[in-house]
């Protein structure tokens, strides 16, 4: 028999209370009454919810299982219609979402991704510099290649390398939409069949420019003259130069890394371009370095900074400038010992690749190579310390350095 009003309203027990059609009161042990509509589809049993009794009358909720018949009559799953329909108002809310809070929510979402606060600072800087004011209130949606190009082609043969990463950047935030159903379809900042065809190659704009090296045959004097300087930015280029680490990698060293004993330095992967970990063979001079710099109480790093913590990127570029060198870079120094380990050694090229902690060889030749050579590489440090260290050389002397066979 129907129910009426006053059962709905009276009824206790848990259990379902049949309305004729399918349509049901259930009441769970809780006390909670809502309503449910059964019914059969290809010969299995479905029970739909349609609402809790203090939201949906037993008016509506007739009315609800009325219309919920009439598309099973029609040959269509009324549940699986629901779902499409919630489905498609979610993205409709989603795709409403514009490309700059994509762009933050995916730059919040990644900050394990950068090994350091400069690069993640490049990041979203060149987003608000040349993106967001074009494109930042546009749909992420509704970001087409006509998008891509309105921020790209200004840049694009003035600040081609920018340019690039900027290109790169987008079409990151862009598939990261898409994975997160805020966009569909393809992405028009892929370069690979897409841009290349309308934006010139970078290769034809600008010639990639290489950190500015000093040549090693000047070396001994610039190290000589490095020496004489005081302050730890200062200690801290010429344990660059002796390492020929990177920048990044000095200035965030800590001093649990040193191992003192067996003279080696172990960079973690997270601070290493690759992502791995990475010894260090320290010379003497490396060592003596270590040895004289000065110290804080509950202050970790090795180069300490005149704050707390550390020293900045720029402070051994600084070091340069108060030299007057601009005209070199720190980060050069590593072309530099390349140079003369290339031109005036014998130590295999391996060796120092893996010295400058460059991924060496295949995956097969790795494989088989799974040592670091930290003996040959103190070998190697122990020369380019010796040949760094020496005095009176100036910058158009004849150097002649013995070759040996360290194979």
């Amino acid at each position: 028999m129907a129910l009426n009003a006053r059962q709905v309203d009276t009824l206790r027990a848990p259990g379902r209370y049949g309305d004729g059609q399918g349509l049901c009161l259930q009441i769970t042990p809780s006390g909670a009454k809502s309503w449910l509509l059964r019914f059969e589809r290809n010969g299995r049993e479905r029970w739909m919810g349609l609402g809790a009794l203090h939201t949906v009358s037993l008016k509506d909720a007739r009315e609800r299982a009325r219309k919920a018949r009439q598309q099973l009559l029609d040959g269509v799953d009324p549940i699986e219609a629901r779902k499409a329909e919630r489905t498609k108002a979610a993205l409709e809310i989603s795709k409403a979402v514009t490309f700059q809070e994509a762009a933050t929510a995916y730059f919040d979402a990644h900050q394990a991704k950068w090994r350091n606060a400069k690069h993640r600072n490049q990041f979203i800087s060149t987003l608000r510099e040349y993106v967001f004011p074009k494109i930042g209130k546009l749909a992420v949606a509704d970001i087409d290649i006509g998008s891509v190009l309105l921020v790209l082609e200004p840049i694009w043969p003035i600040k081609t390398e920018t340019a690039s990463r900027v290109r790169s950047r987008i079409e990151a935030i862009l598939d990261w939409a898409t994975v997160r159903k805020l966009r569909d379809g393809d992405n028009p900042a892929r370069w690979k069949g897409n841009l290349q065809h309308v934006l010139p190659a970078r290769a034809r704009l600008a010639k990639p420019e290489h950190h500015a090296a000093l040549p090693y045959a000047e070396i001994p004097a610039f190290t000589a003259l490095l020496r004489k300087r005081e302050g730890v930015a200062a200690r801290a280029l010429e344990f660059v130069i002796l390492t020929a680490a990177r920048t990044g990698e000095v200035v965030g060293a800590q001093w649990d890394e040193i191992d003192f004993a067996a003279r080696t330095w172990t960079v973690p992967g997270n601070r290493m371009k690759a992502g791995r970990e990475h010894r260090v063979a320290l010379s003497n001079e490396a060592v003596e370095i270590l040895k004289g710099l000065p110290r804080e109480k509950d202050n970790s790093y090795v180069f300490i900074g005149p704050r707390a913590g550390g020293l900045s990127n720029m402070a051994m570029a600084a070091v340069l400038r108060r030299m007057d060198r601009v005209d070199i870079t720190v980060h050069g120094f590593r072309s530099t010992f390349r140079d003369w380990a290339a031109e005036s050694t014998a130590f295999p090229n391996h060796v120092v690749e893996m010295a400058l902690a460059h991924t060496v060889g295949n995956k097969v030749e790795a494989a088989y190579r799974r040592g670091d050579l930290l003996a040959k590489r103190r070998q190697l440090a122990a020369d380019w310390a010796k040949f760094c260290t020496r005095i009176g050389i100036g910058k158009t002397e004849s150097l002649v350095i013995p070759i040996r066979s360290n194979t």
